[in-house]
């Protein structure tokens, strides 16, 4: 097994190091799945656009191209109350389990649909991201896709909103950086929507490099080109906000032209993905016009980063999407990129 030479240590990560050492040297394989029919159990209703039926449609998607039986499946677990609180106030997440103990039909913070599993379903997903991070760190595989549920890019530390209730990229990210010691971290966003939670919680910490291309003017109404971050994080957060009807040339070329020479001087030690597909064409929530092909590049690109500096390393982590042929399309290309790169049988 192969060691990241960029990855730094301290703390926990240290004996987390010494075990990756005494592991087997087998190669890891290629790519894995985070997958688990309990994400359909958050259901803010058949009409709202982030319906179990996505995930439905995704699983269809998958089953089509073979790609259930053909990834390392990763098992999903639970966060707990310890992970929630790496990212989240401890008044927010009782704020929660009280507006679901209520059965109160949205999140008290703002646009989010709950039902009385959407709690369980929510910590399933952001414990699902955790489970992905030890899968690439422990080095059974180089990369993973987990598709989850509800989302979470739009989630702060104290509130809910954009139908995210846990900021699951934000999680894996600090958890990274407490288990394994990593103190560098890409977390990439080509999700149609402005990640604002992810950047919140990350605008003024060194220890992740936020990077977003997004719509703009749209909801939530963050991420102009000016916010780079303050304090220790000054220069850590980097925004491209492209006008309706941005494609292959904006947002391909951001991901080349501006995120490839940034990560040669930053040399994150993990790279974290929200993978948005609501940026496709065609999608209801988004006007972007970016295809299947435009994903299996911007995927190569966030490739070719982890394989230069982060061992290969890489945590995709399923956001928007929802028109769903598009949704299921995407996703399979994006997951195919995945599988069939560096690694690859």
């Amino acid at each position: 097994m192969s060691v990241c030479l960029h990855l730094s240590l301290h703390g926990a990560g240290k004996a987390a190091f010494a075990t990756m050492r005494s592991m087997s040297r087998r190669e890891p394989a290629p790519a894995g799945l985070v997958f688990d029919e309990a994400f359909v159990r958050h259901d803010p209703g058949s009409r709202h656009a982030e319906s179990p039926e996505r995930y439905r449609a995704l699983t269809r998607a998958l089953e089509r191209a073979g790609l259930l039986n053909r990834l390392v499946r990763i098992q999903a677990r639970t966060a707990g109350e310890e992970d929630l609180q790496l990212c989240h106030t401890r008044a927010y997440l009782a704020m929660v389990r009280h507006d679901i103990a209520r059965r109160a039909p949205v999140l008290s913070t703002g646009d989010t649909m709950l039902c009385q599993h959407s709690g369980e379903v929510a910590a399933l997903a952001a414990g699902a991201a955790l489970a992905a991070v030890d899968a690439v760190m422990e080095g059974r595989v180089r990369r993973v896709f987990a598709a989850v549920r509800p989302p979470g890019h739009h989630a702060t530390a104290s509130r809910g909103m954009g139908f995210c209730i846990f900021n699951n990229a934000a999680i894996a990210a600090r958890y990274a950086r407490k288990v394994y010691g990593v103190d560098r971290i890409l977390i990439a966003d080509w999700d149609v929507h402005h990640g604002n939670g992810t950047q919140d919680i990350f605008y003024e910490n060194g220890g992740v490099f936020f990077f977003s291309t997004h719509q703009s003017p749209w909801y939530p109404g963050t991420g102009a080109a000016g916010e780079t971050g303050a304090g220790a994080g000054k220069g850590t957060t980097m925004n491209c906000p492209f006008p309706a009807g941005a494609g292959r040339a904006e947002v391909v070329g951001a991901f080349r032209k501006r995120l490839l020479p940034a990560m040669g001087a930053y040399r994150p030690g993990l790279v974290v993905l929200s993978a948005g597909f609501d940026s496709r064409r065609g999608d209801p929530l988004g006007r972007f016009v970016l295809r299947d092909g435009d994903f299996a590049e911007l995927t190569g690109i966030v490739m070719e980063i982890a394989e230069s500096w982060a061992g290969g390393r890489v945590v995709s982590l399923l956001e928007g999407g929802y028109d769903l042929a598009g949704l299921g399309s995407a996703a399979v290309t994006h997951v195919e990129t995945l599988r069939g790169g560096p690694g690859a049988e």
